[in-house]
């Protein structure tokens, strides 16, 4: 098949198998570049491991730390029409690259909210690590999860919580400013949301993995969060998913000290920048805003993506071998560059400059985020020949 990309609405509904083997062997290549991370971490299971923040640490942990990796997502595959999902891909090429290099690694796809799969993940896992895990990543990402014991399906919705959300978004791709506007959460959207995307099921994990005795003395656990400017609050960290993020690290202080008293281990969640996902792409205000911060980061030589970041959690935050560097919160912060005072008050002056699709282009680097996000989708590749038929 001849892979093109097909976008609507900031949505990609294809991906191309070539081109995300070789997003996949950048990261790679970027940790490769670095130095070993001195840490002892020997075994690492990693939920949502195909893309963003859980791939990233995925590949930091097996080429920066030697650690063997399983991981788990829930990815689809190609059929005859379709391709598959990006994190098909990257699962594949990892698993490529990793048995190359000699790294032991095991790629498990499947629905990691159920307890069926819970249940065989663990039991995958007592094999393939033969011993404990020292690291458990969770980076689920996904809009609906099914809670058994009440037999319901919840789906999260990104909306404001107490009124209407008013405006400006941005079509990257087209290079045109839209006016947004959605209408409040209800009670019932917000209780979706915290179900889906808040602490919950990350609990219920650590409670399998000590039940069934496969989490290490001195284990530690890491989730994923994002706090944002002013800018963003309203849609963003004010909204429902804020009020999921804000259960997500309550959830880390509670697990922080299950795993003390019964491993000496730590739960942690950390706080990233704002990167290009598929997920920022569609949250509107988000792919203005990052846009415009990644020009004024870049111009001050801080930008970084998810491999980055997560190389710096590792090298930096968690084993620099003065403890883990947390805030008065209790997290991880890899947003400190994002939010300096200095980085805040040019992005302000910048989106305050944004009138008209011709200040847009002025302002913002519409072009970083559209080749970031194509990337993610293995397009934008120069030495790739996209006219060609590839295998899906």
């Amino acid at each position: 098949m001849i892979v093109k990309p097909q976008i609507s609405n900031n949505v990609c509904r294809t991906s191309h198998p070539l081109g995300c083997k070789k997003e996949v062997e950048n990261q790679i290549n970027y940790v490769k570049s670095k130095s070993k991370v001195n840490a002892n971490i020997k075994n690492a299971l990693i939920l949502g491991a195909s893309g963003g923040y859980g791939l990233a640490s995925r590949i930091v942990l097996a080429y920066g730390l030697n650690a063997n990796t399983m991981g788990v997502s829930f990815e689809r595959a190609a059929s005859e029409e379709k391709t598959a999902t990006p994190g098909w891909y990257n699962n594949n090429a990892f698993s490529e690259f990793a048995k190359r290099d000699g790294l032991k690694e095991k790629t498990i796809v499947g629905d990691a909210f159920l307890e069926s799969s819970k249940e065989n993940i663990i039991k995958e896992a007592k094999e393939f690590f033969g011993g404990k895990i020292d690291i458990l990543i969770y980076s689920l990402a996904t809009g609906i999860r099914k809670d058994e014991k009440e037999n319901i399906t919840y789906r999260s919705t990104l909306k404001p919580v107490g009124q209407k959300y008013k405006g400006i978004g941005v079509d990257f791709m087209k290079e045109e400013l839209i006016n947004v506007e959605i209408d409040p959460a209800t009670e019932e959207d917000i209780k979706a949301t915290v179900k889906v995307m808040g602490g919950d099921d990350w609990r219920l994990w650590i409670e399998d993995l000590i039940k069934a005795d496969m989490l290490s003395e001195n284990a530690l656990t890491i989730a994923y969060s994002y706090i944002g400017p002013e800018i963003t609050k309203a849609i963003y960290r004010d909204g429902t998913i804020g009020k999921a993020k804000d259960d997500l690290e309550n959830t880390a202080l509670e697990l922080d000290k299950m795993m003390q008293e019964k491993l000496k281990g730590h739960a942690y969640v950390s706080v990233a920048k704002a990167v290009v996902t598929r997920a920022s792409a569609v949250i509107p205000a988000m792919p203005l805003y990052i846009s415009i911060l990644f020009k004024i980061m870049k111009d001050k030589g801080i930008h970084e993506g998810c491999i980055e970041q997560m190389y710096r959690q590792f090298n930096e935050k968690l084993f620099s071998g003065k403890g883990a560097i947390l805030d008065e919160k209790h997290r991880l912060r890899l947003d400190d560059w994002e939010l300096r005072d200095d980085v805040q008050k040019e992005v302000l002056e910048s989106w305050n400059k944004v009138k008209d699709n011709e200040s847009l282009k002025a302002n913002a680097d519409l072009n970083q985020f559209r080749d970031e996000y194509l990337h993610l989708h293995g397009f934008g590749f120069n030495d790739i020949n996209y006219d060609a038929d590839v295998q899906i």
